[in-house]
């Protein structure tokens, strides 16, 4: 028996016709690391268009590397996941970096974008904020967001939605997924995408669950 989450992906992914007989998840993953295209984030306009894939990209709080430690990228992981039991969306890819995280996904059952991005941020912020004040108070200064009006507030997130590219196409989403796994390394983070533990390229390659479920069954070319 399957459960909610997992029937409204069936359901989404089917409509966006990415479900194609006899293909196989490795055949994407060939594409994905050839796929390796410069891409420039520009901010645009967020359009909900029901059964189009999105790549989101949302960033630290000043671009400080909160996500350098393994704690914040556990919590980020957690979030993924917790998203996709929901339903909320069919996750692809992702890849967490020091100052930003990249996802790639199809919202599912009328999910807004908005609605994803707050299930993904709000528990991470929640629980670093909580870790901030019971086990590195001066840090606080750091997270520190002032405002005109003199009310402070303390933030794991820079202010706004991030970036949010609409894939419209199986080959946009395998591109998309190709460059976010080689962000790593073009960062000089690591040698080879597979070194980095806090991405889906080993999901991808292996097959695996690891380090969370993926819904590679519904990528296709």
């Amino acid at each position: 028996m399957c459960t909610d989450g997992q029937r409204h992906r069936e359901d989404g992914c089917h409509g966006w016709g990415l479900i194609r007989d006899g293909w196989h998840g490795h055949a994407c993953v060939a594409m994905c690391c050839r796929a390796m295209n410069t891409y420039h984030h520009k901010r645009c306009k967020r359009y909900d268009i029901s059964g189009q894939g999105h790549c989101l990209t949302f960033s630290c709080f000043r671009g400080i590397p909160f996500s350098r430690k393994g704690r914040c990228c556990r919590w980020m992981l957690e979030a993924l996941a917790r998203g996709r039991e929901r339903g909320l969306y069919a996750l692809f890819g992702f890849v967490i970096m020091p100052e930003h995280v990249h996802v790639v996904l199809l919202p599912l059952q009328g999910a807004a974008i908005s609605g994803i991005l707050t299930a993904l941020k709000q528990p991470v912020s929640k629980r670093a904020l909580l870790w901030v004040r019971e086990h590195a108070p001066a840090f606080l200064d750091r997270m520190e967001d002032r405002q005109p009006n003199g009310e402070v507030h303390h933030r794991f997130w820079q202010r706004g939605g991030g970036y949010d590219r609409n894939l419209r196409s199986p080959h946009d989403v395998v591109e998309k997924i190709g460059y976010i796994h080689a962000n790593p390394v073009r960062r000089g983070l690591v040698e080879r995408a597979a070194d980095w533990p806090w991405s889906s390229y080993r999901a991808w390659t292996t097959g695996e669950d690891e380090p969370i479920p993926l819904d590679r069954e519904h990528v296709s070319l």
